[in-house]
C-alpha cells in the first residue's frame, strides 16, 4: 500500500494461500501507483470480519474491492451483497476442478448482486479492471492506462515483425 495515501482498492482473499494468485492484482496496483490494502477475509471462517469489511469499505474510502476465492468461492458475492462498491471476483484455482467450481460460484450471481468476474486465476486483469474503474474519474490514471495499452500494441507489433522475419528466413 502507498505510504502516503488512503487505500482506494481493497484486495481480499479467503486464505493466505490465495495470495500466490492475488499477487498479480497487487502488482498491477503497485505499477499504477494505486493505494491499496490486502487482507485475508474468509466468508466461511471469519464471517463477522467479512460483514464488517464489506459494510465499512466505502466509509473508509475504498472505491473498488477485488475478492479472490477458491472452491465454493462465496467471498466475492457475499461482499457484493453488503456494499454498493464495485466488486471484482477472481476465481482461484485449487487442486480439485482447476478453478471451474470457483468460476461458476462467482459468475452465477443472482440479479441485483453484480460481481465483475475475471478468468480463473485472472488477478492481473482484476487489477487492471480496478484501475480502469478508478481511471474513469482520474485523468492522470486514464493517461497511464492509455500508455499501458500502447505498450501492449507495440509489443504485438514487435512480435509480429519478428515472426515475419522468421517466416521469410525459412
Amino acid at each position: 500500500m502507498s505510504e502516503t495515501a488512503a487505500p482506494l482498492v481493497g484486495v481480499i482473499m479467503g486464505s493466505d494461500s490465495d495470495f500466490s494468485v492475488m499477487a498479480d492484482a497487487v502488482q498491477v496496483l503497485k505499477d499504477f501507483g494505486i493505494a491499496h490494502e490486502v487482507e485475508v477475509v474468509s466468508a466461511h471462517r471469519t464471517p463477522e470480519k467479512m460483514v464488517s469489511y464489506a459494510r465499512e469499505a466505502a466509509g473508509r474510502g475504498l472505491r473498488v474491492i477485488i475478492a479472490g476465492a477458491g472452491g465454493a468461492a462465496h467471498l466475492p458475492g457475499m461482499v457484493a451483497s453488503m456494499t454498493t462498491l464495485p466488486v471484482v471476483g477472481v476465481p482461484v484455482p485449487l487442486a480439485k476442478l482447476d478453478g471451474l467450481d470457483s468460476l461458476l460460484s462467482i459468475v452465477q450471481m443472482p440479479g441485483g448482486i453484480p460481481v465483475a468476474t475475471v478468468s480463473i486465476g485472472g488477478a492481473k486483469n482484476a487489477g487492471l479492471l480496478a484501475a480502469r474503474i478508478l481511471g474513469a474519474s482520474d485523468p492522470d490514471l486514464a493517461r497511464q492506462l492509455d500508455a499501458y495499452a500502447q505498450q501492449l500494441t507495440d509489443m504485438v507489433e514487435t512480435k509480429n515483425a519478428a515472426l515475419q522475419a522468421r517466416i521469410a528466413a525459412e
